[in-house]
């Protein structure tokens, strides 16, 4: 099976396992919301008329990407995501109104920056991210930083104990070294 296709539990397992250690989490809540909006600003245009509505590519995206995280087994979770995301592409919108110029910078400083965070999360992890070995992880990395402000809130145990039972819990600092 494609992992697309997989289950929430399977996805945010294969997600975890590239993250645990708590500093890298701590950038992945700053740098992924700024990779999504940023890719909100930028597919916020051109802008169309359809039926009294403005719609934009990124409308399209948000649509598409709501029935995937619906349709991976934690409604809640899919839920919640979906919401964060639509949060901040109606946060990008207006910034795609003004001048061509303020549009690029925008959407592309919070793409660049929010890169250069997550990487920097990624030096302390000593690990690659997971979009490297599965372009999934592009779609996945938003339901994670979700999923982990709800474990922090209580929501999801189950979840979080079955992921922990596949890769570990998460750790602060660098992996214990064996001798």
């Amino acid at each position: 099976m494609s992992s697309l296709f997989r289950p929430a539990v399977d996805l945010m397992s294969m997600y975890a396992a590239y993250h645990r250690d708590t500093r890298n989490i701590a950038t992945h809540f700053v740098g992924i919301p700024m990779i999504v909006f940023a890719v909100s600003v930028l597919l916020a245009r051109p802008a169309f008329e359809l039926g009294g509505w403005t719609l934009t590519p990124i409308h399209l995206v948000w649509a598409l990407a709501t029935l995937w995280y619906l349709s991976r087994g934690a409604f809640v979770l899919g839920l919640a995501t979906s919401v964060v995301n639509g949060a901040l592409m109606l946060l990008a919108l207006p910034l795609a109104a003004g001048s061509t110029g303020a549009w690029l910078a925008w959407g592309l400083g919070a793409f660049v920056l929010g890169w250069i965070i997550q990487f920097v999360g990624h030096k302390y992890e000593g690990r690659k991210p997971a979009f490297v070995d599965d372009l999934v992880g592009l779609l996945v990395g938003p339901m994670f930083v979700v999923a982990e402000a709800l474990f922090m809130l209580g929501w999801g145990k189950a979840l979080l104990a079955e992921i922990e039972s596949r890769v570990g819990p998460t750790r602060s600092g660098p992996p214990a070294q064996t001798a």
